[in-house]
């Protein structure tokens, strides 16, 4: 009997993550959520019969232990991550890029490091980093996110060229314009108005049900096929700075 194949989805706890948890326990896989909610992704592996793992990934020390308690590992899903504030670079506060950079690029750092051995052991390892639309182009208001997300789309960059000839692929999916649960109101710092304002007259932005099919999609590809750099945005964003809205 074939062993069934795990994945590690970490930011599962609602979103984009939440949505990949759901969707890959659809395609067979036996998913392990980790977040720093335990409550959300404990209800949500008890709905698709998978494992939560309370985790933060910008503690290196949890994040080693996850690693040491896990077992086997064949797709990893960097998801976790977030945006703070929309000030100038002028105006930006060092602490928000600081905690951007934690969770963008040191979370992806630190569990692939720590998974990467689970990974080759299989044989056909895939690593996944979220990155985003910003991780290919500037825009203003969004200095600390951008460089954050440029950092993780190098990240997979250079690791694919590191792991070449291995049994390991990686995949970078860059989601555009997405209305996801939380992401804008907490860049926003809770304000429910000016996160609003971001989908104002955009008749259909992505939902993280859409981006969790480019997940399930690039992740159960042939293992000779890699898909080094997907960017999926809606039909009303032809570029971050160009979006069509309904008045």
């Amino acid at each position: 009997m074939t062993e069934r194949k795990v994945a590690v989805v970490t930011g599962a706890s609602s979103g984009i993550g939440a949505a990949t948890a759901r969707r890959l326990a659809a395609d067979g896989f036996e998913v392990v959520l980790t977040a720093r909610r335990t409550g959300r992704i404990e209800a949500l592996a008890k709905e698709i019969g998978g494992r939560a793992y309370t985790l933060d990934v910008t503690d290196r020390a949890a994040v080693d232990a996850f690693a040491a308690e896990v077992g086997r590992v064949d797709v990893l899903v960097n998801n976790a991550g977030g945006a703070i504030g929309a000030e100038t670079v002028e105006a930006g506060d060092p602490a928000d890029w600081r905690a951007m950079y934690e969770v963008n690029v040191l979370g992806v750092l630190h569990v692939t490091q720590a998974l990467l051995p689970a990974l080759r052991a299989t044989g056909d390892g895939t690593v996944l980093v979220m990155s985003s639309t910003a991780a290919l182009a500037a825009y203003e208001g969004g200095g600390g996110y951008v460089a954050a997300k440029h950092a993780a789309h190098t990240i997979a960059a250079t690791l694919r060229l590191e792991l070449c000839g291995e049994p390991i692929r990686v995949i970078e999916i860059a989601p555009g314009m997405v209305r996801s649960e939380g992401f804008a109101v907490t860049r926003f710092r809770g304000d429910e108005d000016k996160a609003a304002a971001v989908y104002a007259g955009v008749a259909e932005p992505l939902t993280s049900e859409d981006v969790a099919d480019t997940v399930s999609w690039a992740v159960t590809r042939p293992p000779h096929v890699n898909i080094d750099l997907l960017v999926v945005r809606p039909r009303a964003q032809a570029a971050n700075h160009k979006v069509h809205r309904v008045q």
